[in-house]
Protein backbone atom coordinates (compact mmCIF):
# COMPACT_ATOMS: atom_id res chain seq x y z
CA UNK A 1 0.00 0.00 0.00
CA UNK A 2 1.51 3.49 -0.97
CA UNK A 3 1.80 6.18 1.38
CA UNK A 4 0.69 9.95 0.92
CA UNK A 5 2.78 12.47 2.89
CA UNK A 6 0.44 15.72 3.62
CA UNK A 7 1.05 19.21 5.91
CA UNK A 8 -1.12 21.08 6.99
CA UNK A 9 -0.99 24.93 7.39
CA UNK A 10 -3.63 27.33 9.35
CA UNK A 11 -3.97 30.76 11.29
CA UNK A 12 -5.09 30.36 14.87
CA UNK A 13 -8.73 29.13 15.23
CA UNK A 14 -8.67 28.27 11.91
CA UNK A 15 -9.58 24.51 12.40
CA UNK A 16 -6.77 23.38 11.51
CA UNK A 17 -6.71 20.40 14.72
CA UNK A 18 -10.11 19.84 14.33
CA UNK A 19 -9.83 19.23 10.45
CA UNK A 20 -7.69 16.22 11.05
CA UNK A 21 -9.50 15.30 13.79
CA UNK A 22 -12.17 15.35 11.88
CA UNK A 23 -10.35 12.86 9.46
CA UNK A 24 -9.09 10.49 11.73
CA UNK A 25 -13.03 9.79 13.20
CA UNK A 26 -14.71 9.66 9.67
CA UNK A 27 -12.43 7.15 8.64
CA UNK A 28 -12.48 5.20 12.12
CA UNK A 29 -8.71 5.85 12.99
CA UNK A 30 -9.43 6.91 16.14
CA UNK A 31 -8.28 4.20 18.76
CA UNK A 32 -10.95 3.62 21.21
CA UNK A 33 -8.97 4.69 24.02
CA UNK A 34 -8.46 8.10 22.54
CA UNK A 35 -12.20 8.43 21.43
CA UNK A 36 -13.81 8.06 24.63
CA UNK A 37 -11.27 10.47 25.75
CA UNK A 38 -12.59 13.11 23.63
CA UNK A 39 -16.25 12.36 24.36
CA UNK A 40 -15.19 12.88 28.23
CA UNK A 41 -13.45 16.08 27.89
CA UNK A 42 -15.85 17.28 25.55
CA UNK A 43 -18.74 16.14 27.83
CA UNK A 44 -16.39 18.02 30.93
CA UNK A 45 -16.65 21.15 28.53
CA UNK A 46 -20.20 21.42 28.30
CA UNK A 47 -20.06 20.94 24.65
CA UNK A 48 -23.19 19.01 22.17
CA UNK A 49 -20.54 17.82 19.86
CA UNK A 50 -17.09 16.01 19.50
CA UNK A 51 -14.17 18.62 20.68
CA UNK A 52 -11.87 16.81 18.13
CA UNK A 53 -9.34 18.93 18.19
CA UNK A 54 -8.37 17.22 20.51
CA UNK A 55 -6.89 14.13 18.79
CA UNK A 56 -3.76 16.24 17.28
CA UNK A 57 -2.59 18.53 19.93
CA UNK A 58 -0.09 15.92 22.49
CA UNK A 59 1.54 18.71 24.59
CA UNK A 60 0.21 20.11 27.15
CA UNK A 61 0.88 23.92 25.95
CA UNK A 62 -0.78 22.74 23.13
CA UNK A 63 -3.96 21.77 24.91
CA UNK A 64 -3.96 24.95 27.26
CA UNK A 65 -3.77 27.40 24.42
CA UNK A 66 -5.59 25.55 21.84
CA UNK A 67 -2.37 26.16 19.45
CA UNK A 68 -0.07 24.11 17.84
CA UNK A 69 3.39 24.47 18.70
CA UNK A 70 5.74 21.61 17.63
CA UNK A 71 5.25 19.25 14.30
CA UNK A 72 3.79 16.17 15.04
CA UNK A 73 3.09 13.67 12.22
CA UNK A 74 -0.63 11.37 12.93
CA UNK A 75 -1.06 8.08 10.65
CA UNK A 76 -4.22 7.23 9.33
CA UNK A 77 -5.23 4.45 6.71
CA UNK A 78 -8.52 3.71 4.07
CA UNK A 79 -8.61 0.89 2.40
CA UNK A 80 -6.82 2.09 -1.08
CA UNK A 81 -3.72 4.45 1.17
CA UNK A 82 -2.22 5.10 3.90
CA UNK A 83 -1.22 8.85 4.94
CA UNK A 84 1.05 10.50 7.07
CA UNK A 85 -0.08 13.92 7.83
CA UNK A 86 2.15 16.67 9.47
CA UNK A 87 0.60 19.02 11.69
CA UNK A 88 2.47 22.07 11.83
CA UNK A 89 2.02 25.33 13.58
CA UNK A 90 0.74 28.41 11.68
CA UNK A 91 2.27 31.70 14.19
CA UNK A 92 4.94 33.10 12.85
CA UNK A 93 7.52 32.46 15.39
CA UNK A 94 7.41 28.83 14.38
CA UNK A 95 8.18 29.55 10.66
CA UNK A 96 11.33 26.99 10.96
CA UNK A 97 8.78 24.01 12.05
CA UNK A 98 6.28 24.86 9.19
CA UNK A 99 9.04 24.25 6.82
CA UNK A 100 10.32 21.25 8.71
CA UNK A 101 6.72 19.81 8.28
CA UNK A 102 6.30 20.87 4.77
CA UNK A 103 9.56 19.75 2.99
CA UNK A 104 8.74 16.22 2.37
CA UNK A 105 4.98 16.63 1.73
CA UNK A 106 3.42 15.91 -1.61
CA UNK A 107 0.66 17.54 -1.06
CA UNK A 108 -0.87 20.58 1.88
CA UNK A 109 -3.97 21.92 2.82
CA UNK A 110 -4.25 25.67 3.80
CA UNK A 111 -6.95 26.04 6.10
CA UNK A 112 -8.74 29.85 5.82
CA UNK A 113 -11.76 30.82 7.81
CA UNK A 114 -14.39 31.54 5.56
CA UNK A 115 -15.62 34.63 7.95
CA UNK A 116 -12.15 35.85 7.64
CA UNK A 117 -11.20 35.07 3.84
CA UNK A 118 -7.12 35.42 2.85
CA UNK A 119 -4.90 37.22 5.75
CA UNK A 120 -1.39 37.52 6.33
CA UNK A 121 -0.94 34.44 7.40
CA UNK A 122 -2.32 32.80 4.48
CA UNK A 123 0.51 34.73 2.44
CA UNK A 124 2.77 33.08 4.56
CA UNK A 125 1.49 29.51 4.38
CA UNK A 126 1.24 29.92 0.64
CA UNK A 127 4.77 31.10 0.28
CA UNK A 128 6.49 28.25 1.81
CA UNK A 129 4.60 25.71 0.06
CA UNK A 130 5.27 27.78 -2.95
CA UNK A 131 9.43 27.45 -1.49
CA UNK A 132 9.36 24.36 -0.85
CA UNK A 133 7.46 23.28 -4.32
CA UNK A 134 4.51 21.60 -3.01
CA UNK A 135 3.08 20.23 -5.66
CA UNK A 136 -0.52 19.41 -4.72
CA UNK A 137 -2.75 22.24 -2.82
CA UNK A 138 -5.81 21.68 -1.35
CA UNK A 139 -7.40 25.66 0.13
CA UNK A 140 -9.76 24.34 2.72
CA UNK A 141 -12.31 27.11 3.41
CA UNK A 142 -13.41 26.15 6.76
CA UNK A 143 -16.35 27.68 9.13
CA UNK A 144 -18.73 27.36 6.09
CA UNK A 145 -21.25 26.62 8.71
CA UNK A 146 -20.82 30.15 10.60
CA UNK A 147 -21.68 31.96 7.04
CA UNK A 148 -24.85 30.09 6.79
CA UNK A 149 -23.23 27.90 3.73
CA UNK A 150 -23.34 30.95 1.74
CA UNK A 151 -21.33 29.97 -1.81
CA UNK A 152 -20.73 34.01 -2.20
CA UNK A 153 -18.11 33.82 0.83
CA UNK A 154 -16.49 30.66 -0.57
CA UNK A 155 -15.97 32.59 -4.21
CA UNK A 156 -14.45 35.86 -2.51
CA UNK A 157 -12.00 33.35 -0.74
CA UNK A 158 -11.24 31.51 -3.56
CA UNK A 159 -11.02 34.93 -5.65
CA UNK A 160 -8.54 36.59 -3.07
CA UNK A 161 -6.85 33.73 -3.06
CA UNK A 162 -6.14 32.59 -6.83
CA UNK A 163 -4.95 36.39 -6.70
CA UNK A 164 -1.69 35.05 -4.82
CA UNK A 165 -1.10 32.08 -7.57
CA UNK A 166 -1.36 34.40 -10.15
CA UNK A 167 1.45 36.47 -8.23
CA UNK A 168 3.58 33.04 -7.73
CA UNK A 169 2.58 30.46 -10.73
CA UNK A 170 4.54 27.40 -10.56
CA UNK A 171 4.23 24.56 -13.46
CA UNK A 172 3.07 21.32 -12.59
CA UNK A 173 1.08 22.47 -9.60
CA UNK A 174 -2.64 21.37 -8.60
CA UNK A 175 -4.79 23.54 -6.72
CA UNK A 176 -8.17 22.38 -5.31
CA UNK A 177 -11.14 24.69 -3.09
CA UNK A 178 -13.12 23.27 -0.87
CA UNK A 179 -15.57 24.62 1.04
CA UNK A 180 -15.96 22.57 4.11
CA UNK A 181 -17.29 22.51 8.02
CA UNK A 182 -14.63 20.95 9.76
CA UNK A 183 -16.77 20.93 12.90
CA UNK A 184 -19.67 18.97 11.49
CA UNK A 185 -18.04 17.06 8.94
CA UNK A 186 -19.44 18.74 5.70
CA UNK A 187 -16.84 17.84 2.51
CA UNK A 188 -13.85 16.04 4.38
CA UNK A 189 -14.53 12.82 4.23
CA UNK A 190 -18.25 13.00 3.30
CA UNK A 191 -19.47 15.24 0.35
CA UNK A 192 -22.32 18.01 2.25
CA UNK A 193 -25.37 18.29 1.67
CA UNK A 194 -25.87 21.82 3.27
CA UNK A 195 -23.84 23.15 -0.17
CA UNK A 196 -25.65 21.76 -3.03
CA UNK A 197 -24.08 24.24 -5.53
CA UNK A 198 -20.12 22.68 -4.77
CA UNK A 199 -19.94 19.77 -6.96
CA UNK A 200 -16.45 18.95 -6.19
CA UNK A 201 -14.32 16.64 -4.21
CA UNK A 202 -14.42 16.04 -0.87
CA UNK A 203 -10.66 16.69 0.67
CA UNK A 204 -10.50 12.89 1.43
CA UNK A 205 -11.12 12.18 -2.70
CA UNK A 206 -8.67 14.79 -4.18
CA UNK A 207 -6.39 12.96 -2.04
CA UNK A 208 -6.86 9.49 -2.88
CA UNK A 209 -6.05 10.53 -6.21
CA UNK A 210 -2.78 12.00 -5.71
CA UNK A 211 0.18 10.23 -7.31
CA UNK A 212 2.71 9.43 -4.67
CA UNK A 213 5.39 8.79 -7.20
CA UNK A 214 6.28 11.37 -10.06
CA UNK A 215 8.90 9.77 -12.25
CA UNK A 216 10.92 12.08 -14.03
CA UNK A 217 13.35 11.65 -16.73
CA UNK A 218 16.26 11.79 -14.72
CA UNK A 219 17.21 8.89 -12.46
CA UNK A 220 19.76 8.95 -9.67
CA UNK A 221 21.38 7.19 -7.03
CA UNK A 222 23.14 8.65 -4.30
CA UNK A 223 26.12 6.62 -2.89
CA UNK A 224 24.83 5.30 0.90
CA UNK A 225 27.71 2.81 1.20
CA UNK A 226 30.18 0.72 -1.06
CA UNK A 227 30.08 -2.90 -0.78
CA UNK A 228 32.92 -5.41 -1.06
CA UNK A 229 32.10 -8.51 0.81
CA UNK A 230 35.61 -10.11 -0.34
CA UNK A 231 34.03 -13.86 0.27
CA UNK A 232 34.44 -16.77 -2.59
CA UNK A 233 31.01 -16.26 -3.72
CA UNK A 234 31.27 -12.36 -4.59
CA UNK A 235 35.10 -11.85 -4.65
CA UNK A 236 35.29 -9.76 -7.34
CA UNK A 237 31.65 -7.85 -5.91
CA UNK A 238 31.52 -3.65 -5.86
CA UNK A 239 28.20 -2.41 -5.33
CA UNK A 240 27.12 0.72 -4.74
CA UNK A 241 24.24 1.18 -1.96
CA UNK A 242 21.63 3.71 -2.21
CA UNK A 243 18.27 4.69 -2.81
CA UNK A 244 16.73 5.46 -6.50
CA UNK A 245 15.42 8.87 -6.98
CA UNK A 246 13.76 10.82 -9.67
CA UNK A 247 13.07 7.98 -12.23
CA UNK A 248 13.54 4.13 -12.11
CA UNK A 249 17.02 2.59 -13.20
CA UNK A 250 18.02 -0.08 -15.91
CA UNK A 251 21.12 -2.62 -16.57
CA UNK A 252 22.28 -0.82 -19.74
CA UNK A 253 21.37 2.48 -18.72
CA UNK A 254 24.11 5.15 -19.42
CA UNK A 255 25.68 7.17 -16.34
CA UNK A 256 27.47 9.39 -14.91
CA UNK A 257 29.35 9.55 -11.35
CA UNK A 258 29.27 13.22 -9.77
CA UNK A 259 31.20 14.84 -8.79
CA UNK A 260 34.43 13.14 -10.68
CA UNK A 261 32.27 13.18 -13.92
CA UNK A 262 33.81 9.45 -14.83
CA UNK A 263 30.69 7.98 -16.93
CA UNK A 264 29.50 4.17 -16.89
CA UNK A 265 26.66 1.71 -17.48
CA UNK A 266 24.81 -0.29 -15.32
CA UNK A 267 25.76 -3.39 -14.96
CA UNK A 268 23.73 -5.05 -12.64
CA UNK A 269 20.80 -3.96 -10.22
CA UNK A 270 20.99 -5.83 -6.86
CA UNK A 271 18.28 -6.64 -3.84
CA UNK A 272 18.25 -9.06 -0.73
CA UNK A 273 20.75 -11.31 -2.97
CA UNK A 274 18.63 -11.62 -5.76
CA UNK A 275 19.70 -9.67 -9.68
CA UNK A 276 16.85 -7.62 -11.81
CA UNK A 277 16.78 -5.95 -14.77
CA UNK A 278 15.17 -2.81 -13.77
CA UNK A 279 14.27 -1.30 -10.32
CA UNK A 280 11.21 1.50 -9.62
CA UNK A 281 11.83 4.48 -8.04
CA UNK A 282 11.96 4.96 -4.45
CA UNK A 283 13.77 1.39 -4.13
CA UNK A 284 16.60 0.71 -2.02
CA UNK A 285 19.34 -1.12 -4.10
CA UNK A 286 23.04 -1.95 -4.67
CA UNK A 287 24.54 -1.58 -8.11
CA UNK A 288 27.31 -2.45 -10.07
CA UNK A 289 28.89 -0.56 -12.95
CA UNK A 290 30.71 -2.44 -15.99
CA UNK A 291 33.75 -0.22 -15.65
CA UNK A 292 36.56 0.04 -12.56
CA UNK A 293 35.43 3.82 -11.87
CA UNK A 294 36.07 5.42 -8.73
CA UNK A 295 32.84 5.88 -6.68
CA UNK A 296 32.99 7.05 -3.11
CA UNK A 297 30.14 7.41 -0.35
CA UNK A 298 28.23 10.36 -1.31
CA UNK A 299 29.07 10.38 -4.88
CA UNK A 300 26.21 10.38 -7.46
CA UNK A 301 25.29 7.84 -9.82
CA UNK A 302 23.04 10.15 -12.39
CA UNK A 303 21.64 9.02 -15.74
CA UNK A 304 21.17 11.98 -17.10
CA UNK A 305 22.88 15.58 -16.42
CA UNK A 306 20.63 19.15 -16.82
CA UNK A 307 22.17 20.58 -19.85
CA UNK A 308 23.70 23.20 -18.15
CA UNK A 309 24.98 21.14 -15.71
CA UNK A 310 27.99 22.41 -13.69
CA UNK A 311 30.07 21.89 -11.13
CA UNK A 312 30.38 24.46 -8.70
CA UNK A 313 31.93 26.01 -4.91
CA UNK A 314 29.91 28.87 -5.42
CA UNK A 315 25.73 28.68 -4.60
CA UNK A 316 23.41 30.87 -4.37
CA UNK A 317 20.31 29.52 -2.17
CA UNK A 318 17.11 30.62 -0.29
CA UNK A 319 17.19 29.72 3.44
CA UNK A 320 15.29 29.72 6.67
CA UNK A 321 17.24 30.77 9.47
CA UNK A 322 16.70 28.21 12.36
CA UNK A 323 19.36 29.24 14.85
CA UNK A 324 18.76 31.85 17.84
CA UNK A 325 22.29 33.14 17.48
CA UNK A 326 21.73 35.79 14.30
CA UNK A 327 23.56 34.97 10.83
CA UNK A 328 26.55 37.36 10.29
CA UNK A 329 28.42 37.20 6.76
CA UNK A 330 31.50 35.37 6.46
CA UNK A 331 30.51 33.12 9.47
CA UNK A 332 31.73 29.85 8.49
CA UNK A 333 29.71 26.29 8.69
CA UNK A 334 29.42 23.27 7.86
CA UNK A 335 27.78 21.70 4.71
CA UNK A 336 25.10 18.81 5.12
CA UNK A 337 24.84 17.98 1.34
CA UNK A 338 23.33 14.47 1.06
CA UNK A 339 25.93 12.24 3.09
CA UNK A 340 28.47 14.68 1.82
CA UNK A 341 29.90 16.94 4.15
CA UNK A 342 32.01 20.08 3.94
CA UNK A 343 33.13 23.74 5.10
CA UNK A 344 31.63 26.79 4.04
CA UNK A 345 31.41 30.11 4.23
CA UNK A 346 28.58 32.46 4.24
CA UNK A 347 29.76 35.24 1.51
CA UNK A 348 26.82 37.69 1.55
CA UNK A 349 22.90 38.14 2.40
CA UNK A 350 21.73 38.87 -0.77
CA UNK A 351 18.52 39.94 0.80
CA UNK A 352 15.64 38.62 3.19
CA UNK A 353 11.66 38.44 2.90
CA UNK A 354 9.55 40.92 4.95
CA UNK A 355 8.04 39.74 7.58
CA UNK A 356 4.30 39.65 5.76
CA UNK A 357 6.20 37.77 3.12
CA UNK A 358 5.21 40.78 0.85
CA UNK A 359 8.89 42.23 -0.15
CA UNK A 360 12.52 41.28 -0.27
CA UNK A 361 14.27 43.73 1.79
CA UNK A 362 18.25 44.55 0.35
CA UNK A 363 20.81 46.04 2.77
CA UNK A 364 20.57 43.10 5.15
CA UNK A 365 22.97 43.06 7.94
CA UNK A 366 22.38 39.92 10.27
CA UNK A 367 19.34 37.05 10.23
CA UNK A 368 17.33 36.35 13.08
CA UNK A 369 15.36 33.04 13.92
CA UNK A 370 12.67 31.92 11.59
CA UNK A 371 14.23 34.69 8.55
CA UNK A 372 14.06 33.36 5.06
CA UNK A 373 16.49 34.96 2.85
CA UNK A 374 18.43 34.31 -0.11
CA UNK A 375 22.44 34.08 1.01
CA UNK A 376 25.17 33.88 -1.15
CA UNK A 377 27.85 30.25 -0.48
CA UNK A 378 31.51 29.90 -0.68
CA UNK A 379 31.86 26.21 -0.49
CA UNK A 380 34.97 24.15 0.04
CA UNK A 381 34.55 21.65 -2.77
CA UNK A 382 32.15 21.28 -5.48
CA UNK A 383 29.39 20.15 -5.71
CA UNK A 384 26.69 20.06 -8.83
CA UNK A 385 24.87 23.16 -9.27
CA UNK A 386 21.17 21.44 -9.73
CA UNK A 387 18.64 23.56 -8.28
CA UNK A 388 15.65 23.05 -5.84
CA UNK A 389 13.71 23.55 -9.37
CA UNK A 390 15.70 20.48 -11.17
CA UNK A 391 15.34 18.19 -8.17
CA UNK A 392 14.41 18.12 -4.58
CA UNK A 393 16.58 15.51 -3.52
CA UNK A 394 19.96 17.39 -4.84
CA UNK A 395 18.84 20.74 -4.65
CA UNK A 396 18.50 20.88 -0.57
CA UNK A 397 21.25 21.29 2.02
CA UNK A 398 21.13 21.91 5.79
CA UNK A 399 23.82 24.07 7.80
CA UNK A 400 25.27 22.73 10.97
CA UNK A 401 26.89 25.10 13.81
CA UNK A 402 30.76 23.49 14.01
CA UNK A 403 30.59 23.85 17.60
CA UNK A 404 27.06 22.87 18.90
CA UNK A 405 26.83 20.82 16.24
CA UNK A 406 22.80 22.20 15.60
CA UNK A 407 21.38 22.70 12.39
CA UNK A 408 21.00 25.98 12.00
CA UNK A 409 19.47 26.06 8.37
CA UNK A 410 17.79 24.49 5.89
CA UNK A 411 18.72 25.48 2.07
CA UNK A 412 17.09 25.35 -1.19
CA UNK A 413 19.72 25.93 -3.87
CA UNK A 414 18.81 28.44 -6.71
Amino acid sequence: MDVLKIATAGSVDDGKSTLIGRLLYDTQSLPTDKLEAIKKSSEKKGYDYLDLSLATDGLVAEREQGITIDVAHIYFSTPDRSYIIADSPGHVEYTRNMITGASTSKASIILIDARKGVVEQTFRHFYINHLLKTSHLIIAVNKMDLVDYEESAFAKTEQQFRSLLDQHPLEKRTVHFVPVSALKGENVVDISGAMPWYTGSTILEILSKIDTVEESTQGFLQVQNVIRPKTEEYHDYRGFAGRIKGAHLSTGDEITVLPSMKTSTIDGIYFNGDRYDEAPVGSSVSVTLSDEVNVDRGDVLMTQLPADFELTKTIQATICWMDSTPLRPRTKFHLQYGTQRMTCRVQHILSKKSTDFRQDITEVEILELNDIARIQLKLSKPIPAITYDQSKELGRFILIEPQSRNTAAVGFIE
